[in-house]
């Protein structure tokens, strides 16, 4: 039993891994489709602020080939599609308020053709004065909402008593998700008012609620379905719904299939960002690095609508200091309004830009006292038995941050390397090496307590296999994979007899997204309660069955699913096959079905008051990395990195190692290479893969070596795992701090070097500039 279980747990590839490299995964653009299928596209704005004085159309309708053109006036139920707050219209009326934001749909029988069409379509604008950018947001006042405050002791008094005292700013900057799928949905009509959506979209319940508030029809004549995602991080959470409203009016319109894909370059003009962020500090500390007291304000360019900026800004300010203790903290969060696209979720949400923040602090205050950050880090960590509450009140549990730092110290051999690294700058005047630490520690759940929740259907045949139904997502990170795991060890049956079925909302209803990296936590343990009801149902079944023509009955408790096998415990040679036993309860009436379900227990805070309990618990982890740094090009490459990252017990450490390296790259891009750069207009200028520069096999460390922390069980989800998804991507702010550390040696660290995130090529040469003038 020992060696299957082990081997059910650590020889797991994705689901799809096969399918993938061989081109038999079907995405939505490759479902075969009848002829009656139309292309569907969007015609946005082209100005960023401006009154709609004229739209004519009529030319473009006459085109052969093109089946409706609609606006406004053709939506049949509300012009909305906020997820949180309706100041989203779904097809602009009179003002539009980004470049990219849609203000016409357009049916016809090819991609060409309705490009044709857009071009016959005429629309003139009378400009409005437009804010492009945070900075001025911020001195004009334009926020979406009231500000968000979370304290603890009283950081005012208390700053004017710090041995050492520090203000500061940082600015950290928007980011791509750049999911290699663009926003993509499939609307196909049935009787009546019936609509099938197929979309790429984190959320199926929330696409299922827009698209019916947007038609004007019960959610009943709804259904959507993910089979898979070709990437999203958070991008596909709100915006997909987007595509998915606009598919099903065109659909409805028609009477016909329609597809809306996006293209590259119109899905980055059109969609949010990371939010982009301001802060602005004030920080007190001693002799030693200990804060004292801070007090920092977090300001977020939310773009020209709510989306979920108010949610992401409350994970920024759960998140403003990430692994220390800090007496007294004031943390101010406030979200401007821009005439940019909504910004919206991705990866961390939120989290990245509050520790990104502290982090920076932590580093500064490092500098200013000639002392290893590294050390400096390890004063400050929250403490196992005192120090140990949050600044929002709760409890840090579980606390790994110590064990993680004294096995990477030592793994990674950063004290050896920093001395080689201070020889190194010695010797060469134009290269120079960096070396950080940085540590993270991420809250687990959605902080809009009520999504907590998850649910699932599981059937068993009579041929003993069985089909899986949840509502958790697939996006690549291998989701599904881990529930057909979390079925087949529950149930206690080889892993081939599982299948994972496409996510459906009328399968598995009201789910809440994949998201807040708590799509196993959640969904596996809704998968767990409905196998525990079929289970229970068989055991009793098979203690009948396994009890006939002996003396002595088997007893429920006794009964063993192992390996496809069904036994008493206290008699082995009383046995069936796993198909017998299926076979029986069919012809003994016993129901093989079962919905699960399950919510988070024992956790939930208040939003205005910024207290209480809104984690499950934390994840934890730790990078160091290396970089070397060409001061006369400002090119950077990135020798060593090394991880070690709490994931629990893992379900499936491959998948787990696949996410923190993956997580960390996709950070080291927000911190060095994906800038999104607007011209005075506010257009986007980099749209498209030639000129907004993800990371590449070249960013990957020369040395990467990647560790899961050992003996290290989490009590608090589905066997004792932890969610693995989004806290290393905070791993990438190592390396973002390593290439200011060799930046500061060009000086040999006298002087504080300017820096900001990302930290770009034109960035690291105009900080070495800066450094050198002084």
């Amino acid at each position: 039993m020992h060696e299957f279980m082990k081997e059910m747990k650590q020889a797991v590839p994705h689901d799809s891994a096969r399918k993938h490299v061989s081109g038999q995964s079907v995405y939505i653009d490759d479902m075969t489709i009848n002829e009656q299928l139309l292309v569907g596209r969007v015609v946005y704005s082209q100005r960023a602020h401006a009154r709609i004085k004229k739209v004519d159309f009529s030319k473009a309708l006459e085109l052969e080939g093109v089946h409706a053109i609609l606006s406004y006036r053709d939506i049949p139920g509300e012009n909305q599609m906020g997820p949180v707050v309706h100041d989203e219209p779904c097809l602009v009326e009179e003002v539009v308020e980004c470049i990219g934001q849609a203000i016409l749909l357009i049916a016809a029988e090819s991609d060409q053709l309705a490009i044709d069409a857009e071009r016959l379509i005429e629309i003139e604008y009378e400009d409005l004065e437009a804010v492009i950018d945070l900075r001025t947001a911020i001195e004009k006042g334009n926020v979406l909402g009231p500000p968000r405050q979370m304290k603890r002791g009283d950081a005012d008094v208390e700053l004017p008593k710090s041995v050492h005292r520090m203000q500061g700013e940082l600015e950290t900057g928007a980011q791509e998700q750049w999911y290699l799928e663009t926003q993509t949905c499939l609307c196909i009509p049935g009787e009546g008012r019936e609509i099938t959506a197929y979309s790429s979209t984190q959320h199926p319940s929330e696409t299922q609620a827009i698209i019916s508030e947007v038609m004007g029809i019960p959610k009943n004549e709804i259904v959507v379905e993910v089979r898979r995602m070709g990437g999203a991080f958070g991008g596909k959470e709100t915006q997909a719904n987007w595509v998915a409203a606009w598919s099903a009016l065109l659909c409805r319109a028609t009477n016909r299939p329609v597809k809306i894909r996006l293209f590259r370059d119109d899905d980055q003009i059109m969609t949010g960002k990371r939010h982009p962020y301001l802060f602005r500090y004030d920080v007190g500390f001693d002799e030693q690095g200990m804060i004292t007291a801070l007090k920092i304000e977090q300001n977020a360019d939310g773009g020209c609508a709510t989306d979920l900026s108010f949610a992401i800004l409350e994970r920024a300010m759960l998140h403003a200091e990430n692994c220390y203790y800090i007496p007294h903290i004031e943390v101010i969060g406030k979200v401007y309004k821009t005439n940019l696209p909504s910004n919206t979720a991705f990866r961390g949400f939120g989290g990245p830009q509050g520790v990104a923040a502290i982090e920076s602090i932590i580093d500064q205050i490092a500098r200013r006292l000639k002392l290893d950050p590294a050390i400096v880090r390890k004063r400050n960590f929250y403490g196992i038995d005192d120090r140990n509450v949050t600044h929002y009140g709760q409890e840090v549990e579980l606390n790994r941050i110590h064990t993680i730092y004294e096995q990477l110290m030592e793994s990674s051999e950063y004290e050896k390397r920093k001395e080689e690294i201070a020889e190194f700058n010695r010797q060469n005047e134009f290269y120079k090496k960096g070396i950080a630490m940085t540590p993270v520690k991420f809250g687990i759940s959605f902080t809009t307590t009520f999504l907590n929740q998850a649910g699932a259907l599981v059937n068993i045949y009579t041929d003993g296999t069985i089909l899986v139904n949840h509502g958790g997502t697939e996006m690549g990170q291998g989701l599904n994979t881990k529930m057909a795991q979390v079925a087949a060890r529950e149930l206690g049956v080889t892993l081939g007899r599982i299948k994972v079925n496409a996510t459906n909302t009328s399968k598995v209803p009201n789910t809440s997204a994949t998201a807040a990296s708590s799509g196993t936590d959640l969904n596996g343990m809704a998968v767990k309660h409905a196998i525990d009801q079929i289970k229970a149902r068989l055991q009793r079944l098979a203690a009948e069955l396994l009890s006939k023509d002996q003396e002595r009955a088997s007893r429920e408790a006794d009964i063993c699913l192992e390996e496809d096998r069904v036994f008493d415990r206290q008699h082995p040679e009383r046995a069936m096959s796993f198909p017998e036993l299926c076979l029986q309860a069919n012809l003994n009436q016993v129901s093989l079905s079962a919905a699960g379900f399950y919510r988070t227990p024992d956790i939930g805070w208040d939003k205005i008051k910024g207290w209480g309990k809104p984690f499950n618990y934390f994840a934890y982890g730790m990078c160091v990395s290396e970089v070397l740094v060409d001061t006369l090009t400002g090119y950077y490459k990135n020798l060593r990195t090394d991880i070690l990252h709490d994931a629990g017990d893992s379900i499936n450490p491959g998948l787990d190692i696949g996410q923190v390296e993956g997580g960390y790259i996709q950070g080291v891009g927000w911190c060095t290479t994906e800038e999104c750069k607007r011209g005075a207009k506010g257009e986007l200028l980099n749209h498209s893969p030639d000129t907004y520069k993800i990371p590449s096999v070249q960013d990957i460390p020369i040395d990467f070596r990647t560790s899961l922390l050992q003996q290290a069980p989490n009590p608090n989800a589905v066997r004792k795992s932890k969610a693995i998804a989004e806290p290393p991507f905070m791993h990438g702010l190592a390396t973002w701090l390593a290439i200011k550390d060799a930046i500061s040696a060009v000086r040999d660290h006298a002087f504080e070097p300017e820096f900001k995130l990302p930290a770009t090529n034109e960035v690291i040469l105009l900080s070495i500039d800066e450094l050198m003038r002084r």
